[in-house]
């Protein structure tokens, strides 16, 4: 019984992971880099902000 809860869930895992990585494009990627970009560029001004505001 345990082969084969470890068969199941090692196609589970497989499946999901490879149904995955053949759905993400080239677009997808960049988006995601281009939005980790603007994150990181307006967190870091934000911060800058608020320092400059509350510093004594």
């Amino acid at each position: 019984m345990e082969q084969n809860n470890l068969q199941l869930r090692s196609g589970i895992v497989g499946g999901t992971f490879l149904s995955t990585i053949l759905n993400i494009t080239l677009h997808d990627v960049v988006f995601t880099i281009v939005m980790a970009v603007i994150g990181a560029v307006v967190s870091f001004f934000v911060s800058y902000i608020l320092k400059k505001l509350f510093s004594n």
